[in-house]
């Protein structure tokens, strides 16, 4: 067993239950490829995309690995007249992940997440744990327990 991430130990610390699976020696490193080495449906396993507001403020989105995040869509979930990717050197200073690892849960701070619709119809996700290799399946009204999330349709 490898070592716990932030996601890990958030998750053991609450008490709910989880799997960890790893895909550190496979090379996957785009999402497709990392369902692909799971053995899982692309649209079962999620990114966790960290935008920016026109207000400023920050937002967490998470889209099936196959699909992109639809920022008009995203910005009218969110209340925001526009949001944007932030840089890919802004997420390691502001979650505390870096890019390719980057989980919703064990951010430094909470930013309002939104995940697509779409999880609600799967038994369990797939998501970052935390470390590039790391992977978490939890059922997604057990990610509910543990950080505040919406629903909306935010795929292109």
């Amino acid at each position: 067993m490898a070592e716990k991430t932030n996601a890990m130990r958030k998750l053991s610390s609450m008490k709910i239950d989880y799997k960890e699976h790893y895909y550190v020696d496979t090379g996957a490193v785009a999402g497709v490829d990392i369902a692909r080495v799971l053995g899982e449906a692309p649209a079962q396993v999620f990114k966790t995309l960290v935008t920016v507001g026109r207000s400023g403020a920050h937002y967490v989105f998470m889209v099936p690995v196959a699909e992109e995040l639809d920022l008009k869509k995203a910005a009218s979930a969110v209340g925001e007249k526009s949001v944007e990717m932030i840089k890919s050197k802004e997420l390691l200073p502001l979650t505390g992940y870096i890019h390719g690892g980057c989980s919703p849960i064990g951010m430094k701070k909470f930013f309002r997440t939104t995940v697509h619709e779409t999880a609600k119809n799967y038994e369990t996700i797939f998501f970052s744990g935390g470390r590039i290799g790391f992977q978490i399946e939890l059922a997604p009204e057990k990610l509910e327990n543990v950080i505040k999330l919406e629903y909306a349709d935010i795929i292109r």
